[in-house]
């Protein structure tokens, strides 16, 4: 059962979901059921540099030092998510922008999401 805010995968086309609504059926893309895509957290990351991480009260940054950005190796989207789940805010990048967020607000308490096209979903 799909959940609030979850993402899922088709493995087939590589198209990826969030879920808004919360529902009972399966989610199936190409002919098959998407993949439920669980976030890896700081604890996971070893030598990559995926974790999304405050560096200022308004920006957000994808790694400690900066996740390369090339066609091959991207972050796609950062993403904040409200403590109480009601409010989420996206970034798109491509690959010549920066791994980076800008946000106006000063919460610092948001969960932090990006999702890189190598290394999947990570949550910071």
């Amino acid at each position: 059962m799909a959940e609030h805010l979850d993402f899922y995968k088709c493995e087939i086309c590589g198209t990826l979901i969030q879920v808004f609504n919360r529902g009972d059926g399966e989610l199936v893309c190409c002919g098959k059921p998407m993949t439920y895509i669980q976030a890896h957290t700081p604890e996971q990351e070893l030598k990559e540099k995926h974790v999304p991480v405050y560096i200022s009260e308004n920006k957000i940054q994808v790694g400690s030092i900066p996740h390369p950005m090339t066609k091959e190796h991207q972050i796609q989207f950062i993403e904040t998510v409200s403590e109480d789940k009601t409010r989420i805010v996206v970034q798109f990048l491509h690959d010549t922008d920066l791994p980076e967020m800008s946000q106006k607000s000063d919460q610092t308490n948001n969960t932090l999401y990006e999702y890189c096209n190598l290394h999947g979903l990570w949550r910071g």
